[in-house]
């Protein structure tokens, strides 16, 4: 046998084909590498509104949207009852531009208005159509607002500031140049004299007058070429101003609605938001429940909470008392506040009432507000009653909030309550104790009790220590400032959103608040798109009937709610007149901001009661008729009808009997399709009820 040594040549083929593999597994790896690298440089930083469609069908969010039907007809009276407009309203149209003889600001003005505006979303939103006002009625320049809650914010982005953090500014300079001269900041003079606080400063009063600004702020003005003014309450100028400053109201509509837009990346994710929850095709609902910790210690609620909750709001309501804020007793009966309309509606009681109108379990309903006092507790029967809730967070990634933000600051919480640990006393010994004089002596006082850091931390930590209100962290600090931006993109949707509710339209201090700009918003914008004005009297009255048994009412009762539900479309507006626009100009912007494609709005015989019938009357019947550019050649369509079919109440079928059954139950019960007669008569009685016409 013979062993056959291998070659040079041989050995140095092997070696050759051996390397080539090496390489080509390297190329491979990396290649992979570079892929991998280029995904997730894609998803990070593309926002096109291709990579936007993209993200929305695939699960990046907490919301998966579950239907019963793929397919939603809206053909049908049913859905036109749910989600068509408000057909009574549908002539009324925006029309907020100057009528008569408005002039354009003169070059030179009497001197600039500097101001500092602290509060809340919807106080610094009144605060800025306000100054916009006082500007054009003293003839000043107006310099840009500084939103307190931005600058006194610790580590936010240096990218935004002020103003610019949640408004753009720039569109609010050229949008108003028309109505008053703006600038964005004060002459180099000036500013060193503000530094030195030699500048007069007004702390104005809530709802001033024009007289206070004439007699009182002008000839500062005049003397010193500046005035400062702190607005610490939101809304610096009354709500109703004479007839004759009527020009002055729709400069306010102008402002609120068409030169406050906010900044570029807000409104972005707010539309992409907007994108996400219409790409399944079907219309949503927009549900703010107004349940924060200042509006119900204000109004007595704490009483319809439970523990801690219950202390937390007694506590607030007691700082309040003690700063003049609240003039009342400390102990309130919640029930009865409730029953008078006084307290916000429940998560739970606004589900019922949804679900009795007939708005099927698969509804998508978008959550809106920083703050749902009571936590996810208070929302379990909402989502138990109807699979598609959402909010911003299920809707949204958090670099895209971040990006909202901007670069920040990575800050170090330094609180007051951090943990010191306790000092070890020597332990005395034996000797001394015998030493330490004659018997019987008294025992030291023992040493004060350590206060750890889980002691004192939460939401509760705080109650026992002091009468006052926690001072605020700077990340809290910061936080406030990010709640601007959250309730902007929700304001954004709700205005957008086919279909508004309100639990509650007051605010902390008694004030229309949030969800009362929406509503007045959706007014101007589009008068007729469907917002649930509730009377919360009635409506709590009709919830206590049937306290003991909320998902089996009966028949009768689910239909006298639906019509009380539906008159609320129309007398709402009633309600909102008289008691909203005396403090809020922009929570009911009519009639002064419209105007009607007819003569006249017919004002329904049904309303509730003769008070509502002339009320609607004053606002729908002194409307103006709107110029001939904006007539589309609409024509107002009337139904004949006998009387026999007026006086019918054909209202009644049983969507809302069962208010948890779903699709898996029965698919030929609960929400079921109705015949063509039906259909006509539910077409027939909404326009009996004056509610949809």
């Amino acid at each position: 046998m013979k062993w056959v040594l291998p070659t040079a040549a041989g050995e140095g083929k092997a070696v050759v084909f051996k390397s080539k593999l090496k390489w080509v597994a390297l190329f491979g790896l990396v290649l992979s590498a570079f892929s991998l690298f280029t995904h997730f440089l894609l998803a990070r930083y593309t926002d096109g509104f291709a990579f936007s469609e993209y993200k929305s069908s695939i699960t990046i969010f907490a919301w998966r949207p579950i239907f019963e039907n793929a397919d939603l007809s809206t053909t049908t009276a049913l859905y036109r009852r749910l989600w068509g407009p408000v057909r009574r309203l549908e002539s009324i149209h925006p029309y907020a531009n100057p009528r008569g003889n408005y002039v354009a600001p003169p070059s030179q003005t009497n001197g600039f208005i500097f101001v500092r505006i602290r509060g809340g979303f919807h106080e610094i939103r009144n605060s800025i159509c306000d100054v916009v006002v006082v500007a054009r009625l003293l003839n000043a320049t107006l310099v840009i607002p500084e939103i307190q809650s931005t600058t006194s914010s610790k580590g936010i982005s240096t990218q935004f500031k002020s103003f610019a953090y949640l408004y753009n500014d720039d569109q609010f300079m050229a949008a108003l140049a028309d109505d008053v001269k703006i600038v964005k900041t004060l002459p180099k003079n000036l500013k060193g004299a503000r530094r030195k606080k030699e500048i007069p400063s007004f702390k104005v009063p809530n709802s001033a007058s024009p007289y206070f600004y004439l007699h009182h702020v002008l000839p500062v003005l005049n003397r010193h070429s500046v005035v400062e003014l702190v607005v610490p309450d939101g809304g610096c100028l009354q709500a109703l101003l004479p007839s004759h400053l009527e020009e002055y109201q729709r400069l306010r509509c102008r402002v609120a609605f068409h030169a406050l837009r906010f900044r570029e990346e807000v409104q972005e994710l707010a539309t992409k938001i907007l994108y996400r929850i219409r790409a399944s095709g079907r219309p949503f609902i927009a549900y703010d429940p107004g349940m924060t910790r200042d509006a119900l210690a204000y109004h007595g609620c704490a009483e319809l909470f439970q523990d801690v909750h219950t202390e937390l709001i007694q506590h607030k309501r007691a700082w309040m008392i003690k700063r003049g804020i609240v003039k009342g007793n400390l102990s309130v009966n919640s029930a009865e506040q409730r029953l008078n309309g006084l307290c916000p509606l429940m998560p739970e009681e606004i589900g019922i009432l949804l679900r009795t109108y007939g708005y099927s379990w698969d509804t998508i309903i978008y959550l809106s507000g920083g703050e749902v006092f009571g936590g996810q507790k208070k929302l379990i029967p909402l989502h138990a009653m109807f699979e598609n809730v959402v909010d911003r967070t299920s809707l949204s990634t958090p670099w895209e909030l971040n990006k909202m933000y901007g670069r920040e600051a990575n800050l170090v919480d330094k609180s007051p309550n951090t943990f010191i640990p306790p000092v070890k006393e020597e332990k005395r010994k034996p000797d001394a104790w015998k030493t330490s004089g004659p018997r019987p002596r008294p025992l030291p006082p023992p040493p004060p009790r350590v206060k750890y850091p889980y002691n004192i931390e939460g939401w509760w930590g705080w109650v026992a220590e002091s009468d006052n209100e926690p001072e605020s962290t700077v990340m809290e600090l910061r936080t406030n400032a990010h709640k601007l931006l959250w309730e902007a993109i929700d304001y954004t949707i709700c205005v957008e959103a086919d279909i508004f509710v309100p639990g509650f339209d007051r605010d902390g201090r008694g004030n229309p608040n949030f969800a009362s700009l929406v509503m007045g918003h959706r007014l101007y914008q589009f008068a007729a798109s469907k917002t649930y004005r509730l009377d919360r009297k009635e409506i709590s009255r009709r919830l206590e009937e049937i306290h003991d048994h909320y998902y089996q009412a009966n028949h009768t009762w689910m239909t006298s709610l639906r019509r009380q539900m539906r008159r609320n479309l129309v007398d709402g507006l009633a309600e909102q007149f008289t008691k909203s626009k005396p403090l809020s100009f922009l929570s009911f912007p009519l009639p002064e901001c419209s105007c009607s494609r007819n003569d006249s709005i017919e004002v329904s015989s049904h309303a509730s009661s003769p008070s509502v019938h002339s009320k609607l009357h004053d606002v729908l019947g002194a409307m103006h008729h709107c110029p001939s550019w904006m007539d589309g050649g609409d024509h107002v369509v009337s139904r004949s009808r006998d009387k026999e079919s007026e006086e019918e109440d054909l209202d009644e079928d049983d969507s809302g009997a069962l208010l948890f059954r779903q699709s898996g139950e029965s698919s030929n019960e609960g929400v079921a399709e109705m015949s063509n007669k039906e259909e006509t008569q539910i077409e027939d009685q909404e326009e009996l009820e004056g509610g949809e016409r």
